[in-house]
């Protein structure tokens, strides 16, 4: 028998245009993996369906051994629909940052419902929301984290690097998308009189 062969995309938001662009190509599976680093890199995974275009594929669903919550800024369940702070538990969450127990505490806090004193859940920074059907969506950050081409970037580390420079009295970062899939990091400067 034939198996059809599985692509999986991870990283980035996966968008539907460029799924069907993908299968267009090849008769595959596209299977979209989330997971932070902190969180053994795949947590959640989704293998697309036919759907409308133009939208964004969900995150999907938990892994074995992983559970996802989506809270409010006071750590409670949001409800169905509404949009929150993806929060990591389970087997895959790491222990923490290594010498900075500072941010350590800041990202893995107790987890409450827990019966585990010592379970920890990981405080993603991504805007999620379930879906009815218990598939998570991917809606954005919670803060001025960005991510291009795979990698995680702190907008406001690039600009007090250049805020450093002599000539520079003002300065802000932000990621373009000047034409579909092209994105880039463009800084706005305003130089000293």
């Amino acid at each position: 028998f034939a198996s059809l062969a599985s692509v999986f995309a991870g990283g980035e938001a996966l968008s539907r245009s460029l799924v069907d662009r993908t299968k267009a190509r090849r008769d595959v599976e596209v299977v979209n993996l989330y997971g932070p680093t902190e969180c053994t890199v795949q947590a959640i995974t989704w293998t697309t369906e036919p759907a409308p275009s133009g939208r964004m594929e969900p995150i999907g669903r938990p892994i074995d051994n992983v559970t996802a919550r989506v809270l409010d800024p006071r750590g409670e369940r949001v409800p169905v629909g509404v949009a929150g702070e993806l929060h990591l538990g389970g087997a895959c969450v790491a222990r923490g940052y290594l010498d900075r127990p500072e941010l350590t505490a800041e990202r893995f806090v107790r987890d409450p419902w827990s019966d585990d004193a010592a379970a920890r859940i990981y405080k993603t920074g991504d805007l999620c929301r379930f879906r009815d059907d218990g598939v998570i969506e991917y809606v954005g950050r919670a803060d001025f984290q960005v991510k291009l081409r795979g990698f995680r970037i702190e907008l406001g580390e690039i600009e007090a690097r250049l805020a450093q420079h002599v000539l520079v009295r003002e300065v802000v970062v932000t990621m373009r998308e000047d034409a579909l899939g092209d994105q880039r990091l463009v800084a706005y400067v305003v130089l000293r009189g």
